[in-house]
């Protein structure tokens, strides 16, 4: 293989004086024939002004330092800006920038440096155009692995807070740092976390954004223990949307709470889901996904008290309020033999029952020919009249 020819000093001394118009011409060059560039903000321009000024700089060191000798440095080229410019510029549009600032050097070499110096010098931004291209590439992998374990402690923290109900504004800019941009349809969804693959729960979460990707949600995620939390904003149809990620979690149920307009208000459906997931062992058929409204009974028996005041206030005080609504429904969940039964009972048509148990379902939302609905009425009347008893003891 040849050994690179030495650059003489004369033309390491030529490039080193025109360094700054070289960079001046490349950045130039970039706003011409590149149309992202034009969309940066002044502050971007300056920071990749910079970057070009810098890779001048390092390919003068690099001569410096002996073309089969020297290492180009591409940490340092970088340095020189922050590291939120690899947010802001792609790493092909980084390696664009390099391609100009080389295209440029090479295009000007003539008139930089002598003509017998023109080859040698040649060769050497080739080398060193290689050398940097590859360093680039290493820059950026490293920011965006630093980048993710950060993001993965930014989205822990978030997360927590909209458990907890303490998002304000700082919770808020935060999320906006994860790409959260949704201003409607929250609704929070637990379910048991799968097993990790070799990537471990980074993997876990990963295939969870990739999937509400493909659904135009945003998500805010996190492992906690044996269970999967999901924060997902901008849904429609909440029953299609949890059905469609329920492969992103483990066997078992899936439990979503209430939509909610706001992270702000996600605490709300963060409550709900919880609790609906915590006791939704109560009911082994229950659908999946299921709203945890329909876990009122399962969540009461399990020391819920917001599921309690929901059974009551629903279901108890509405048909205390009409008292032959409330003993049809006594009657009707105690007696055996179906709607004759009850009619018997109560010394009423058959008709009569039916009507009645109409006007049960328009009043509660729950149809007692139901199984679970009859269930969650009996826990419901239950509830009240234990409250009942207390009340006049």
């Amino acid at each position: 293989m040849p050994t690179a020819s030495p650059v003489p000093s004369r033309a390491q001394a030529a490039v080193r004086r025109r360094a700054g118009d070289l960079a001046t011409a490349a950045t130039r060059q970039l706003e011409e024939s590149h149309s992202w560039y034009a969309d940066l903000s002044a502050q971007e321009r300056a920071w990749v002004a910079q970057v070009a000024q810098a890779g001048i700089a390092d390919f003068v060191a690099w001569l410096a330092a002996g073309t089969h000798g020297g290492t180009a440095r591409p940490g340092a080229i970088f340095a020189s800006a922050p590291r939120e410019l690899t947010r802001s510029i792609t790493l092909a549009q980084t390696l664009s920038l390099l391609r100009e600032v080389v295209r440029v050097v090479e295009s000007r070499v003539e008139s930089v440096v002598r003509t017998e110096d023109v080859v040698v010098v040649r060769e050497a931004i080739l080398r060193y155009s290689s050398e940097v291209a590859f360093g680039a590439a290493l820059v950026y992998a490293e920011a965006a692995e630093q980048r993710g374990a950060w993001d993965a402690r930014l989205e822990a923290l978030v997360l927590d807070a909209v458990l907890r109900g303490e998002v304000d504004e700082s919770i808020r800019s935060q999320a906006s740092a994860l790409g959260w941009t949704a201003t409607t349809g929250v609704v929070v969804v637990v379910g048991r976390a799968p097993a990790p693959d070799e990537s471990g729960i980074e993997g876990v979460l990963s295939h969870l954004h990739r999937a509400a990707a493909r659904r135009h949600l945003a998500v805010i995620a996190g492992v906690q223990g044996r269970r999967l939390v999901a924060v997902l904003g901008q849904v429609e149809d909440v029953t299609a949307e949890v059905s469609a990620l329920a492969d992103c979690f483990g066997d078992g149920p899936l439990v979503h709470g209430v939509v909610v307009d706001d992270l702000v208000e996600g605490a709300l459906s963060a409550a709900a889901a919880m609790a609906g997931y915590d006791a939704s062992g109560g009911w082994p058929a229950c659908p999946r996904p299921c709203p945890a409204s329909d876990l009122l009974p399962e969540r009461a028996l399990a020391g819920d008290e917001w599921a309690r005041h929901e059974l009551v206030t629903t279901v108890w005080e509405p048909l205390r309020a009409q008292p032959a609504l409330l003993r049809t429904a006594e009657i009707h969940l105690d007696t055996k033999g179906g709607l004759e039964g009850t009619a018997r009972a109560l010394f009423v048509h058959v008709n009569t029952v039916r009507y009645r148990l109409g006007k049960i379902t328009d009043a509660t939302g729950y149809d007692l020919a139901e199984p679970h609905d009859a269930f969650t009425v009996r826990t419901a009347l239950t509830i009240g009249r234990l409250l009942e008893v207390t009340s006049n003891n």
